[in-house]
């Protein structure tokens, strides 16, 4: 499964990119370095067993271990302390970065509800992609009668891409369902 978008990127997605934009070197062609998935947890702050079941969800999700993280500044208003858990993110390269955008862009993102695609306006100017999941429930590994609550999670994709129209058309190539 990665390895056919792995392959398709350099089989078919390279040489697109190069005449597209005038590369004169395989090495100015932008790709995927790694996808970061975040999942803030706020209730960890009362029950430190919410954040064990996210982990548990990420893991599942990821298929790589995620780190814990944790709040840098005090905030009385949410009752958090410097330090405390809140969350907890993976970051993903190589062989499960690619598995996990195939399972993404062809699995996951058709199960939401009323899906037209995802926004093309989440780039942050320097090429790096950001999409928000409202619940874990559309990865197909997360079973609905295991799940203790519906969390959100961020998804980043970081691409090489110097500008966004190069990632936007890189991650088009790729598969990523983007609203017309």
């Amino acid at each position: 499964m990665a390895a056919r978008l792995k392959e398709k990127y350099q089989k078919e997605i390279v040489p697109s990119l190069m005449s597209k934009f005038g590369y004169s070197s395989i090495m100015q062609v932008p790709k995927v370095e790694k996808v970061i998935i975040n999942m803030g947890v706020g209730e960890a702050v009362a029950n430190a067993k919410a954040l064990d079941s996210a982990l548990e969800d990420l893991q599942t999700i990821a298929g790589q271990k995620p780190v814990v993280t944790r709040a840098k500044k005090s905030i009385a208003g949410f009752k958090v302390r410097e330090g405390m858990p809140i969350g907890a993110k993976v970051t993903l390269r190589g062989e499960r970065m690619y598995h996990f955008l195939d399972k993404l862009m062809n699995v996951s993102l058709p199960r939401v509800r009323d899906f037209r695609g995802v926004s093309s306006k989440a780039f942050d100017g320097r090429g790096n992609y950001t999409l928000g999941l409202k619940e874990q429930l559309i990865f197909p590994e997360i079973e609905y009668d295991k799940i203790d609550k519906i969390r959100g999670m961020d998804i980043v994709i970081v691409t090489s891409a110097k500008t966004d129209e190069e990632a936007r058309e890189l991650l088009t190539q790729m598969g990523m369902p983007f609203r017309k």
